[in-house]
């Protein structure tokens, strides 16, 4: 069919008829409205077509879903008019069409051969037929000469002589991408590729190795067997150790090829040890575990790179503890505790500098750290939690007795470990006699190594309220001592950072101030001006922030802070830097210049009984009050506050935890709060990163999260805060905002979010149904709150232009149809706008649905009217072409119409000015006088 005019015509008013119908969306497919033809074919199929007439409609559908490019839905079309008729010579045409544009050519040439064996004469089947049986010669020629492609490719990356050259490059660039597909991966497979890999990784050329790890990844991924075989051939030992090299890009390309591994065995043993082809292989999770020995023995091997240990203890991470609680088996988990804790710990007590007998990085000992809290979170019940204790408290024991003074600071650097993961572990370890007081007379030594990891155990146990009050009473006297005559910067700003945490101990809490007026903005100003200082190594200057996030709990610290740009800058500076510990504390710190943690008022009454039973009643800081909140977030949107959060988010460690996540989360929910700032979070890209923040870490960071997209979505134009297909990502999380744990607020934002993404595409409207939002939308449109109900219904509005959602509406017994009839006469204006344009949408979709619309309520005739004689235009139009729907779709209902007061008011908008609502108006009117229900006057209006 071909477009013969730029003019779309409208169907005619009286169009009921199947053949009308059908010959109304044939001039539309002509015109090149292809959605207005398929309205019309599938109005024509809800009026009872015959059996030959829904074999032509649903061919049409067929053909309007291939210029529309929509293939899947062409074939399925095609195929229903193949059912209704096996000889519809067209039908089996546009299928081989759809089918052969999704890539099925085998399924493509049985229609065309098909075609040609009916209309033998017909050149255009002859000529598709030729044209696709070239396609399939191509396709095994290329197939059967991949082989060949391999073992070249491989020949010159192999060869000595090529060394350095663009050949070289090309080769291993078109190795890579074959890989990347499962037929390239697995003809490299089966032409003895994994043992020509391993040739190139044992040449030790760093580009070589990239290759063969990478080509390795496509081979291995989400493939069981062949990662197995990879691992056989290999030796899982020899791929574990790549992670230790010191070129830190294939030490990074080994740790993505064991992550594929590891995804691959773990999915592996949910199946019950079979893999992608269905083969029986050997038992995954044994060599899951032989895989998490091997990284367990490469954390203290001697040689390995700091990052390659870093790497290590990343992959434990994503790999051991339990996904969810709901999952009983934690066996891998007690597994490497028994297997690999003191590997862990020994980690964890090693220093940077000066360079232990292990290579470590600067965030060696917080990865270490991370570790052990998830290994502690993830035991059930008091006996695990017990030897894991044990186990640490034998460690330090092992170290600390006997082992002389390089034994204790070793034990000692592992207890600030445990301090910073499994605080019960670490605080458990301060009690072992002895442990406190080596501590407190360490921060004396003259020795700066000595004194750096005792004023930092030190540090780490303010920060515990069970040592807190021992601290206070003995070390704060010693801390400012080391903060005040201390030589180096490196002991003064810790000592520092310990006197910030003391100094913090109240939080919030106005009236609980630990030091004298004025000291922590002495404190703050201190860590400023050391935090701005570039002469200072970025791993010291952590700590100033470490300071900063501990006093800005303090409102007035808060509003100096935001002042200073150039601790700002430098701030953000840092947490953009390769000194991934400080995330945390730059997150903490700007949660609390945006007051974004969780705070209720109290109850006044409440209040008053605790002063009177002189209770202590927490107070609020002047300067923490919403218009000083709002004055802090613009200053630090100024600044560039999102950029360097959406760097943070993207930071690819560990040490963005999902306790991290959900600060993080915190600090942008409050950035957006205000409409106007909405612009520059999303100019700045804080769209984009808050989609990960919503789709994973805690509970309370996933719901700030997608609360903050919500904002975004429904006061920015969706497909310019989203491009591309990071729209569809932010249905998921909206979504989770309609469970009944979330607030009012979030339900109505989540609502009015997902009505202005459903108002967008089909597309759009297909992921909120497989999201299984509309039994939550449907709910909340039963919600007392106005705005709640309000929202749901107009979000349903939009969902309606789904056929699924049509089909809900249609089944029998369903009130659905009822509550919009109801909806559309309620005092809210809002509400009624809302419904009634829900009703004109499913009555123009579905004239099956005109007919029931009198037998839900006796009331519905009233309802039309008043819509009808609503001062509002928008109400009035909906409601006359309700009506039009009701009267073109049966004579009976127009009947019964044009015997009420309608007809005069029908009469009335139809003399009216030249309007939407005049020209329904007017069509009813001829309609009526088509089915001879009333004459038209003398004077033929």
């Amino acid at each position: 069919m071909t477009v013969s005019g730029p003019g779309t015509p409208e169907p005619r008013p009286g169009a009921s008829s199947v053949e009308q119908l059908r010959k109304d969306g044939n001039e539309l497919f002509k015109c090149g409205d292809y959605e207005g033809a398929l309205t019309a074919y599938t109005q024509a199929l809800g009026l009872g077509a015959t059996p030959q007439d829904q074999a032509i409609l649903h061919r049409n559908r067929a053909a309007c879903h291939l210029k529309l490019e929509d293939y899947d839905k062409a074939e399925t079309e095609a195929s229903k008019a193949i059912e209704k008729d096996g000889g519809d010579v067209k039908a089996l045409y546009r299928r081989s069409q759809a089918l052969e544009k999704l890539g099925r050519l085998d399924q493509a040439v049985l229609d065309l051969q098909r075609c040609v064996s009916l209309e033998p004469k017909n050149k255009v089947f002859q000529e598709a037929l030729r044209n696709i049986a070239g396609q399939i010669q191509e396709k095994v020629s290329y197939m059967s000469s991949t082989d060949a492609k391999v073992e070249q490719m491989f020949q010159i990356l192999l060869d000595p002589q090529e060394k350095g050259t663009e050949k070289k490059q090309k080769a291993s660039q078109n190795l890579v991408v074959l890989a990347r597909e499962d037929a390239g991966a697995e003809k490299i497979f089966r032409s003895n590729g994994v043992q020509l890999l391993q040739r190139l990784l044992d040449t030790g050329e760093p580009d070589l190795m990239l290759a063969a790890l990478r080509t390795l990844v496509g081979i291995c991924s989400e493939h069981q067997s062949r990662t197995v075989a990879t691992l056989s051939v290999l030796g899982t030992r020899r791929v574990v150790s790549i992670l230790g090299v010191e070129n830190q890009a294939v030490s990074l390309a080994a740790c993505h090829l064991l992550q594929v591994m590891f995804d691959a065995l773990k999915e592996g043993v949910k199946k019950g040890f079979r893999g992608k082809e269905g083969a029986i292989i050997v038992d995954p999770a044994r060599e899951l575990k032989v895989l998490i020995s091997n990284l367990l023995e490469l954390l203290t091997e001697v040689g390995v790179s700091g990052q390659g240990r870093d790497s290590a203890l990343t992959l434990l991470i994503k790999v051991v503890p339990r996904k969810s609680p709901k999952d009983p088996n934690n066996s891998l988990t007690l597994w490497v505790i028994d297997q690999g804790l003191k590997k862990i710990l020994e980690v964890g007590g090693s220093v940077q500098d000066p360079p232990g007998e292990l290579t470590v990085t600067a965030n060696s000992r917080m990865s270490a750290s991370i570790l052990l809290s998830k290994l502690f979170d993830d035991l059930k019940c008091d006996a695990e939690r017990e030897n894991f204790h044990r186990l640490c408290e034998n460690y330090i024991k092992s170290w600390f007795e006997g082992q002389g003074l390089a034994g204790k600071l070793r034990a000692l650097q592992t207890v600030s470990c445990l301090l910073q993961g499994p605080c019960d572990a670490g605080n458990r370890a301060l009690e072992l006699s002895g442990v406190m007081e080596s501590v407190i007379a360490l921060c004396a030594s003259e020795q700066e190594e000595e004194q750096l990891v005792a004023v930092e155990a030190l540090i780490h146990a303010a920060g515990k309220a069970r040592r807190a009050s021992f601290i206070t009473a003995n070390g704060v006297s010693l801390l400012k001592d080391l903060y005040r005559r201390g030589e180096k910067d490196s002991i003064r700003i810790r000592a520092l950072v310990g006197l910030c945490k003391l100094g913090s101990a109240g939080g919030t809490d106005f009236s609980m101030k630990q030091f004298a007026e004025g000291s922590t903005l002495k404190l703050a100003k201190q860590c400023r001006k050391w935090l701005c200082n570039d002469q200072i190594d970025a791993g010291t200057r952590r700590w100033a922030v470490e300071g900063l996030a501990y006093l800005t709990f303090d409102a007035d610290v808060k509003e100096e802070f935001v002042e200073d740009e150039a601790a700002l800058k430098a701030l953000f500076q840092l947490s953009k830097s390769e000194e991934r510990s400080v995330l945390f504390a730059v997150a903490s710190a700007l949660v609390n210049c945006t007051n974004s943690y969780d705070y209720e008022e109290p109850d006044p009454k409440m209040v008053e009984l605790a002063k009177y039973a002189k209770q202590h009643v927490p107070e609020q800081h002047p300067k923490d009050k919403p218009s000083f909140v709002r004055a802090r977030v613009k200053k630090l949107l100024v600044a560039g506050v999102v950029s360097a959060m959406t760097c943070m988010v993207k930071t690819e460690s560990p040490v963005l935890t999902s306790s991290c996540r959900e600060l993080l989360s915190r600090v942008f929910l409050a950035l957006v709060e205000e409409f106007e700032d909405r612009g520059t979070v999303v100019a700045q890209g804080g769209g984009k990163a808050l989609l990960p923040l919503a789709l994973e870490g805690t509970d309370v960071g996933q719901t700030k999260a997608a609360q903050a997209l919500a904002k975004l979505t429904i006061t920015s134009n969706p497909e310019m805060t989203f491009p591309g297909e990071r729209i569809y990502e932010v249905v998921r999380p909206l979504v989770s905002l309609l469970h009944l744990n979330c607030s009012g607020l979030q339900n109505f934002e989540a609502l009015m979010a997902l009505t202005n993404l459903a108002g967008i595409s089909e597309r759009l409207r297909q992921k909120i149904l497989k999201e299984r939002a509309v039994p939550m939308i449907e709910g909340y449109m039963f919600e007392e709150h106005e705005m709640i109900r309000r929202a749901a219904t107009e979000c349903m509005c939009n969902l309606a232009m789904s056929t699924e959602v049509q089909d809900l509406f249609e089944a029998t017994g369903s009130d659905r149809l009822k509550l919009l009839v109801l909806y559309s006469g309620e005092d809210d204006e809002l509400l009624r706008r809302a419904a009634a344009g829900g009703l004109a949408m499913l009555t123009s979709t579905r004239p099956s649905l005109c007919s029931r619309i009198p037998q839900v309520t006796t009331h519905w005739l009233e309802i039309l009217q008043a819509l009808l004689l609503s001062p509002n235009q928008e109400l009035q139009h909906r409601g006359a072409v309700v009506v039009l729907n009701m009267v073109e779709a049966s004579s009976e209902i127009a009947s019964t119409l044009m015997e009420s007061e309608m007809l005069e008011i029908l009469s009335v908008l139809a003399k009216g000015k030249e309007s939407p609502v005049m020209r329904a108006a007017a069509a009813c009117l001829g309609k009526a006088v088509e089915y001879g229900l009333i004459r038209p006057s003398q004077d033929g209006k």
